[in-house]
């Protein structure tokens, strides 16, 4: 058994139940993009807005009892592509859940949406609904690296859909971007430049990378050599920390005060119910943490969700995968996380991780200063290898 393994055999506090989320999976793009490993699909004719919208509620209401009245603190509508479903389907469910008593008055409620598939009807009516935070998918503003992207949008589009976002969404994000087919440093600069002036409250900025099973990895294009992708990375977090950005996580970058409560959920370990077909659950009981996952191919969760059998997969994590989820999500935070949220999310506590934290410290990847866990600035750049300190050998 290796360090870490027997570090971790077993749990040493009680779990507390940390705050919950609820995850909606809409899963029809109207064309996959080469680039993307989601569980997305292109539907054959109409997207079956109602027959997908019964089952998510049968999911929902079937789901609610075991949380024993735990209300949801955000509600993200992600994909595929949420805004190929109208605004009256959006809003049934959310009406589902307040009739239920499970949804929070603050609540974050998000929904991505793709400039090619949304208008200003669409926008004011998920407004209506509820949604008070709208995530565009932009990845550019330039035409060339669109179509290298195989987006079905063009920059005009991801202009006007940006401008009507910042007129009737006070909290909104931009998903960009960088390391794009024959992209200069001066062209992510002018990605960055322009989504800034527009004034989003959030900005989600990302390194193309060639994930397995897509298009792009059967078929890579020719991406730019490490030394620019480093110098169009340092470009793109220059621009955003003087435009008065915070970077707070890996991926994302927020105006003060407007972090992504729902994402940072997820990094700090919190309850997530999934609804949708392949969505993922992470629930916590009275002494197990337990993850579920329901069927991937949509027909398939529509016709299993009404007698039971939409879930694929159910499991508890044991504590050695307890430490490696938690570790994966939680150093993914610029500042980390406190001791004690491990042991709150987890059970296990500072003593059980001392021989991976001391190995990662003495690295250069971590520092521990008030009991906080911090990647430093190597740990960032080597998240991966950061992480590793922390799973089974």
């Amino acid at each position: 058994m290796g360090a870490v393994t027997a570090a971790v055999s077993g749990r040493e506090s009680a779990l507390v139940s940390p705050p919950l989320t609820l995850y909606v999976h809409l899963p029809w793009c109207v064309r996959k993009c080469p680039y993307c490993d989601f569980n997305s699909h292109e539907p054959r004719g109409r997207v079956p807005e109602r027959a997908y919208l019964d089952a998510l509620l049968v999911d929902l209401h079937g789901a609610l009892p075991a949380l024993a009245g735990r209300p949801f603190a955000t509600v993200y509508f992600g994909g595929g592509t949420p805004s190929l479903f109208s605004p009256g389907a959006i809003g049934s469910l959310l009406d589902g859940l307040r009739r239920a008593g499970v949804l929070l008055p603050d609540a974050e409620i998000t929904l991505e949406a793709n400039p090619g598939t949304a208008d200003e009807d669409h926008f004011r009516g998920y407004r209506d609904a509820g949604v008070n935070r709208l995530s565009l998918g932009i990845q550019s503003f330039q035409d060339d690296a669109l179509r290298a992207l195989g987006r079905i949008h063009d920059a005009d589009d991801a202009r006007r859909a940006t401008r009507l976002a910042a007129e009737l969404f006070d909290n909104f994000n931009l998903d960009l971007m960088y390391g794009l087919p024959g992209q200069t440093v001066t062209a992510a600069a002018a990605d960055i430049g322009e989504a800034v002036a527009f004034g989003p409250t959030h900005l989600s900025c990302y390194q193309l990378t060639l994930e397995p099973n897509t298009v792009f990895a059967s078929f890579p294009p020719e991406l730019p050599a490490e030394p620019a992708q480093s110098a169009i990375e340092r470009r793109v977090h220059d621009a955003l920390a003087a435009a008065d950005y915070r970077h707070y996580e890996v991926s994302a970058h927020a105006k003060p005060g407007r972090e992504c409560r729902h994402n940072r959920h997820y990094w700090e370990f919190a309850d997530y119910l999934g609804i949708g077909a392949g969505a993922h659950s992470k629930l916590t009981g009275d002494d197990t943490i337990c993850r579920e996952a329901r069927v991937r191919r949509p027909g398939g969760y529509m016709r299993r969700v009404g007698d039971g059998h939409h879930l694929a997969e159910v499991r508890n994590l044991d504590p050695v995968d307890l430490l490696a989820e938690f570790m994966m999500n939680a150093l993914r935070l610029r500042h980390g996380f406190p001791l004690a949220l491990l042991s709150e999310r987890t059970g296990l506590t500072a003593s059980s991780i001392h021989e991976p934290l001391e190995r990662a410290a003495t690295r250069g990847l971590l520092e521990l200063h008030d009991d906080r866990v911090r990647p430093t600035p190597l740990g960032r750049r080597y998240l991966n290898q950061l992480i590793t300190q922390f799973l089974a050998e």
